[in-house]
């Protein structure tokens, strides 16, 4: 005689097991509140012997919740999963919405990609977005905003794009660095800049003139190039910044990629780091440990970002105030052999 499936638990049969109403267990489930301890006991044992698992989509009719946080990475697969800021910053956010009792839901969105998302980001799939590498003046925090959700960008936006953020003091940091160059005694600094429609990259430039002007170092726009955060960009700027001005003796890169991509083309052109020329860059990756020399560069904390930011987007989201104030987040100087 065949063996009939095992039916799924239902909620009427945890109500029955724990001998309450199916009201009471639905407020335990759904963490209701006027339920007593010892209603809440039966319950829970109830839901442990039969093995109950809540239905995801009637649990949310009824909490109007969804437990799942969408983070949009406006960039294509090959930066995400080839630089390590992205990785930490994801870690970050990875853990926090865990302690939380989140789901994170990861969206890779560039611009070639955008048709479908709005449609998407809706309450119906998320409870809050999290967007990451904004470029421009892009308008998507306001018109996800517009669908409801509360929305947390990592990195401080563009003038005109009002949203919660969270970055790192990208003006103090470049500052840093271009100090700790003129310190040395360089005079030539040249720097290997992000790109402009990137507020780390136009923040890190204008912290870099700076540093310039309180050094008594003039700024020369012959030693200023961009990349775009990659390898490729630095190893390519650094090869123009030899050809423009051949007596460089110091490179401030906006990224530790670039700068390893500098030191690569110092290298092939025979020039000494730090001897010839000293290299710093920005981030503090666990590849600046690793270059020959080992980098010096700006630390930040890309898992501290990650954490920052889900912490903004619940405080936003318990609050109801979509436009809390952003957040900056220290950097300090890590200082190695290349400089």
């Amino acid at each position: 005689m065949a063996r009939r499936p095992r039916t799924r638990p239902t909620l009427e049969e945890v109500a029955a097991l724990a001998g309450v109403g199916r009201g009471t267990a639905s407020r335990v489930i759904n963490g209701g509140a006027k339920v007593s301890d010892r209603a809440r006991q039966a319950v829970e044992d109830a839901i442990a012997e039969l093995g109950y698992v809540p239905n995801a989509a009637a649990r949310a009719l009824v909490t109007r919740r969804t437990d799942a946080v969408a983070l949009v990475i406006a960039e294509s697969e090959e930066r995400v999963f080839g630089e390590p800021f992205f990785a930490g910053v994801v870690r970050g956010i990875g853990a926090a919405l865990a302690s939380a009792d989140r789901q994170l839901v990861l969206i890779l969105a560039d611009a070639r990609r955008r048709g479908s998302l709005e449609h998407y980001l809706t309450r119906q799939h998320v409870d809050g977005v999290l967007l990451l590498s904004l470029h421009g003046d892009d308008t998507l925090p306001d018109r996800i905003r517009g669908h409801g959700l509360p929305v947390v960008v990592g990195g401080r936006p563009n003038a005109g794009v009002k949203t919660g953020f969270i970055d790192v003091d990208n003006v103090q940091g470049a500052g840093l660095a271009v100090a700790h160059l003129a310190d040395r005694g360089r005079t030539r600094i040249a720097t290997i800049a992000g790109p402009s429609d990137m507020v780390a990259g136009s923040s890190r430039f204008e912290g870099y003139v700076e540093a310039l002007t309180a050094a008594d170092r003039p700024f020369d726009e012959r030693l200023v190039v961009r990349g775009d955060f990659s390898l490729e960009s630095g190893a390519r700027g650094m090869r123009t910044l030899l050809q423009r001005d051949p007596a460089v003796d110091a490179v401030f890169c906006a990224n530790d990629l670039m700068a390893v991509g500098a030191l690569q083309t110092l290298r092939d052109a025979g020039r000494r780091v730090p001897e010839d020329v000293a290299v710093v860059g920005f981030e503090d990756a666990p590849v600046s440990r690793s270059t020959v020399p080992p980098l010096t560069t700006v630390h930040q904390s890309p898992g501290a970002m990650g954490r920052e930011m889900v912490a903004l987007l619940l405080d936003t989201m318990a609050t109801g105030d979509m436009l809390l104030p952003g957040r900056m987040l220290p950097t300090r100087l890590v200082v190695r052999q290349s400089s």
